[in-house]
């Protein structure tokens, strides 16, 4: 647990240096630094606005993907046309001094990766303490302004608010905001929710991947061994954090020429049935229709877990009826007259088919009514709350008295 005293102690170790200190401390921090950048073949980098630590390291995988039009499509659908040149994409992970993303919050390492030839290059900058923020913060907006594609797990909701924060509050330089940012967070949660129960990136580097990343350190340990460095602590535990942040850039690319590499093939049928699942829905949001009736129906024909079965069948139904094949819709909604979740629903439709389409009020008048009991058996097990079962009721009611006033 944190305790008052520990957030007191994380201030004042990132408090800006003042006056001068003395020369044993100097030596501590000055040996200290020095024994990191040897211990990580780092750089020292001097800016205009002071100096940091850098890291290059060059690895011959994963290898750059090709962006085909659908996967552009799928992953930025009103962005720059530079999503299709991987060569642009910049990918990024920070490891900071907190999860809050409040002005409190540094980013006291950045690491940064994109293909370059052959390569996977990954470039990571440090700040020793708080006074070469500016500095690192300098270098990185120099990288993206070099490639305009932002690639990032999570990095909507911290990663890039975090240093947009922290690039207002030093007034180093202005954030070039990216031409698109790929968030592979979202896609990762409808390819393989179903599948996993955790799309945290080592989880899918794991199981979707199959990388092995070997030893590494748990996540949260991470702002705590940088306070600890501030202190006067050993460089080794920092060092494990620079082999974390490679390994979650790495994992990312990799992950990145995966999604990519289904995106574009998804169409071809060699996606197992979870994946096709959350393709279809993607396509459906971007209100491509057709592609993703396909695509569910594929789906259903591999195979689905049981809750994703159920809602791939209720959008194929609504697909069907929108484009006028209430045939199939029709048959589709049959198959959900049991399933408590999708029973209501498909009782209605079916009755606004019989009510509106073949004249057959007896039909949709007793469909009306089975789904009038579904709706207070869900209510009366908890499945739905009151205002659900007002809003739903009243709607039943309407179309029941409207059926009963007919059939007499």
């Amino acid at each position: 647990m944190t305790t008052p005293f520990d957030k007191l102690s994380r201030v004042a170790a990132l408090r800006p240096r003042t006056g001068q200190p003395a020369a044993p401390d100097r030596d501590r921090v000055e040996g200290g630094c020095a024994r990191l950048a040897r211990l990580l073949d780092a750089d020292l980098r001097r800016t205009p606005r002071g100096k940091h630590l850098s890291v290059i390291q060059r690895f011959s995988s994963p290898e750059a993907c090709v962006v085909g039009p659908s996967a552009a499509r799928l992953l930025a659908p009103h962005e720059s046309s530079e999503v299709r040149d991987p060569l642009q994409w910049l990918f990024l992970d920070t490891e900071t001094t907190g999860l809050s993303g409040g002005t409190g919050t540094y980013a006291f390492l950045v690491g940064l990766g994109w293909w370059e030839g052959s390569s996977f290059v990954v470039e990571q900058f440090f700040m020793r303490d708080h006074s070469e923020e500016a500095s690192l913060l300098l270098d990185l907006s120099q990288r993206l302004s070099e490639r305009r594609i932002l690639v990032t797990f999570n990095g909507k909701s911290f990663d890039w608010p975090l240093l947009e924060t922290r690039f207002r509050m030093t007034r180093v330089a202005a954030a070039a905001s990216p031409a698109a940012h790929l968030d592979l967070l979202h896609p990762s949660r409808q390819l393989w929710r179903f599948r996993l129960k955790s799309v945290a990136l080592a989880e899918l580097e794991r199981e979707v991947l199959q990388l092995d990343r070997g030893p590494d350190i748990p996540s949260h340990t991470i702002p705590g061994r940088y306070f600890e460095f501030l202190r006067g602590g050993a460089e080794e535990p920092i060092a494990e954090v620079f082999q974390h942040n490679q390994m979650d850039l790495r994992g990312l690319a990799a992950l990145a020429v995966k999604i990519v590499t289904l995106f574009d093939t998804s169409q071809s049928g060699s996606c197992e049935g979870g994946e096709l699942y959350g393709v279809s829905r993607m396509w459906h949001r971007r209100g491509e229709e057709v592609l993703a009736r396909e695509g569910y129906e594929r789906a259903l024909t591999v195979g689905l877990p049981e809750e994703a079965d159920r809602v791939a069948r209720r959008e194929l139904a609504l697909l069907a009826r929108r484009q006028g094949d209430f045939a199939s819709a029709n048959a589709l909604w049959e198959t959900l007259l049991d399933d408590q979740a999708a029973g209501i629903q498909a009782c209605e439709q079916l009755a606004i088919h019989y009510e509106h389409r073949t004249r057959e009020p007896e039909r949709a008048l007793a469909l009306t009514r089975a789904a009038v009991v579904r709706l207070r058996e869900n209510h009366l097990s908890g499945h739905l709350d009151l205002s659900q079962f007002q809003r739903r009721h009243a709607r039943l009611a309407r179309r029941l008295d409207r059926l009963q006033a007919r059939v007499r």
